[in-house]
């Protein structure tokens, strides 16, 4: 049964009452027992599961998704993570008692993963149920208020959470702020007690210069360009299935999406083939009649796309149609690194292939750029594997399939440099909004802690010396 209210979470009150009202309702102490963290955490699961048309309907409207894409990545995935907050909660949030050095004792001591206080969750509009609720549901599992902020970017998924979240979930310290911009810049001006935030790198350092203000940490997940290697060790036609898959899924509009390929000269003709007969099977002749390939969020972002193509044309796709918000899948092959293409994250159904001598020149052009959130190998070599763990930095690494370490709850999930810092899903997630709080108990007096203490004597200076 839902958690009905005369009380709604999207009050007329402006993002300062939101916030006070969770933070009051936090310093209650209603958060922190683990019965109202488990309701919470039930609540989110069944507003998820009584909601299903309705959520796959306002996804459609705002990306074109398929009903069984938002099923799967939005509505499932965050179910999955729900239940495996719940199995692990009492585990996960239980004191952990830590050794005491012998010098010290008779002492015991001991590790109390405590809430932060009030959270702030702001997300994207690519995945706007999946990277709305996923924060929402660690902070809540580690004990806090929260308020969340959804996308202006995707509208009828905003307006719906916005109807969903009063009725579910409780609203002395669970609050939902609507709107755009100007309401974002309001939060982004209280204190909270964590901030988490995804998104670009330009927003990001926003966000990071306003918790600033206020010593107020943050987690940000950004972005940026996820490389790809395929050498001839690998199963090209498989490595063209799942780049097919991973990189036009929502398309292309996932921050851990293959971004660009990296791959030598006897290799491309093969991947090419296998990425254009992937492209026909899984979307048919004509993508733009597919059921099952998104659109691109908004014209704006669309042009933006449409600008990066070469004036030369694409080796594969490259149409579109901007009333649709319709660009097909692309693949690019005469690409250099100074092409515009490679100067930014695409976040669309591009794809460039960039034709390098070998492993050497390919780590060199991860190296000089940014660190990415994800980088994937399409190697069977495992010496291969090692020199890119071994030279290279990333969020995650994927080795002959894309994006699958996003649904391993025990990994954890986050960027490095500019593509993020911080990370969650899981007990990750639990540690990312909680704080470790040091506990020492000592029983009585202790020999060895009588001899460190004045006055100090000749003898007791030699025996803290070391010297008979």
């Amino acid at each position: 049964m839902s958690l009905t209210t005369t009380t709604p979470a999207t009050a007329a009150g402006t993002p300062a009452d939101e916030a006070g009202i969770a933070r009051a309702g936090f310093r209650s102490g209603i958060t922190k027992p683990l019965a109202w963290r488990r309701e919470q955490l039930a609540a989110i699961d069944r507003m998820l599961a009584e909601n299903v048309p309705a959520i796959e309907k306002a996804l459609h409207a705002d990306l074109g998704k398929p009903a069984i894409e938002t099923y799967l990545a939005e509505i499932s995935s965050v179910r999955t993570e729900t239940k495996e907050l719940l199995r692990n909660l009492q585990r996960w949030t239980r004191p952990r008692r830590v050794k005491v050095p012998l010098a010290m004792q008779p002492a015991s001591a001991r590790v109390i993963r405590e809430p932060l206080g009030t959270v702030l969750v702001i997300s994207p509009w690519n995945y706007p149920i999946h990277l709305l609720l996923m924060p929402v549901a660690a902070a809540i599992a580690a004990g806090n208020a929260v308020v969340m902020k959804p996308s202006e970017l995707a509208p009828a998924t905003s307006d719906l959470m916005a109807q969903l979240v009063p009725r579910y979930l409780d609203p002395r310290a669970v609050r939902i702020v609507a709107g755009g911009v100007d309401e974002t810049t309001e939060l982004l001006a209280e204190r909270w007690d964590h901030i988490f935030y995804t998104g670009n790198g330009a927003v990001g350092r926003i966000v990071m210069a306003a918790a600033a203000k206020h010593l107020t940490p943050v987690t940000l997940e950004l972005g940026g360009k996820s490389p790809v290697w395929v050498d001839r060790s690998a199963d090209v036609a498989a490595a063209a299935h799942w780049l097919v898959w991973g990189k036009f899924l929502n398309a292309g509009q996932t921050c851990v999406a293959p971004d660009y390929v990296m791959t030598t000269a006897d290799v491309l003709p093969d991947l090419v083939a296998g990425l254009r007969r992937e492209i026909t099977a899984m979307y048919g002749e004509d993508p733009r009649t597919s059921p099952d390939f998104g659109r691109v969020v908004n014209t704006r972002h669309l042009d933006r796309l449409v600008a990066l193509l070469p004036a030369g044309g694409a080796e594969i796709g490259g149409q579109s149609e901007r009333e649709e918000r319709y660009l097909a899948p692309t693949v690019l092959t005469k690409v250099a690194l100074t092409d515009p293409v490679m100067g930014q994250e695409i976040f669309g159904p591009i794809l460039p292939i960039i034709t390098v001598s070998g492993v050497d020149e390919a780590i060199g052009i991860i190296n000089d750029g940014d660190k990415p959130l994800a980088m994937y190998l399409f190697s069977k070599a495992t010496s291969v594997q090692d020199e890119f763990l071994a030279r290279t930095s990333s969020g995650s690494v994927g080795i002959n399939a894309p994006m699958l370490q996003l649904g391993v709850s025990s990994l954890p999930f986050g960027g490095v440099g500019e593509s993020g810092m911080g990370s969650y899903h899981g007990e990750h997630g639990v540690r990312t909004f909680s704080h470790e709080r040091a506990v020492l108990s000592k029983s009585r007096g202790g020999a060895l802690m009588a001899l460190a203490q004045p006055p100090f004597t000749a003898k007791k200076v030699r025996l803290l010396r070391g010297k008979s």
